[in-house]
C-alpha cells in the first residue's frame, strides 16, 4: 500500500526527480510561465507556492533555505525582491495550471504552469534583440557572395 507516500515518482529515481524539480522551479521563476506535461505541472505547483511563501519572510534562515532549494542566486533574488512583493497581499495560490492539449509524439497531456498576475515580458529574458546595423552588413555579405 502507498500510505504516507506523498509525491508522484514520475518514473524517475529520487536524485533525478530532485534535479528535475530544481530545474523546473528555476525555469518557472525566471520565465514566469513554462509548458510541461500535466503530471510534472501538478508535481511542481505546491513546491512553487512554498518557495514564494518562503520568499515573503525576510529572514536569513529563509534566504538560506531558498538557496538550498533553488541553488541559483539570481532565482533566489528574484523570489525575495520581485515575486514576494507582488504577492504580498495574496495568501497562497500563486500559480495556476492550464491544460494545453496533447503532445504530438506520444499523446502526453500537456499543461502550462504560470504565476498568477505574471509579468508578460519575463518570457523574453534570454531572447537577443536584433541589431539593425549587423543585419545590413550580413545582407551585404550575402549579396556579394
Amino acid at each position: 500500500m502507498r500510505h504516507g507516500m506523498a509525491n508522484k515518482k514520475l518514473n524517475r529515481t529520487s536524485e533525478h526527480r530532485k534535479a528535475l524539480l530544481k530545474n523546473m522551479l528555476n525555469s518557472l521563476i525566471k520565465y514566469e510561465q513554462i509548458t510541461t506535461t500535466l503530471p510534472k505541472a501538478k508535481f511542481l505547483k505546491p513546491q512553487a507556492d512554498k518557495i514564494i511563501t518562503l520568499g515573503k519572510k525576510e529572514t536569513l534562515q529563509t534566504t538560506k533555505m531558498l538557496m538550498s532549494k533553488l541553488q541559483d542566486i539570481t532565482s533566489a533574488n528574484k523570489v525575495k525582491k520581485t515575486l514576494s512583493k507582488r504577492y504580498e497581499a495574496r495568501n497562497g495560490g500563486y500559480t495556476r495550471i492550464i491544460k494545453a492539449g496533447f503532445r504530438y509524439g506520444d499523446n502526453a497531456p500537456m499543461a502550462v504552469i504560470e504565476f498568477v498576475d505574471r509579468d508578460v515580458e519575463a518570457k523574453r529574458v534570454d531572447r537577443k534583440k536584433k541589431d539593425p546595423v549587423k543585419e545590413k552588413s550580413e545582407e551585404k555579405k550575402l549579396a556579394t557572395a
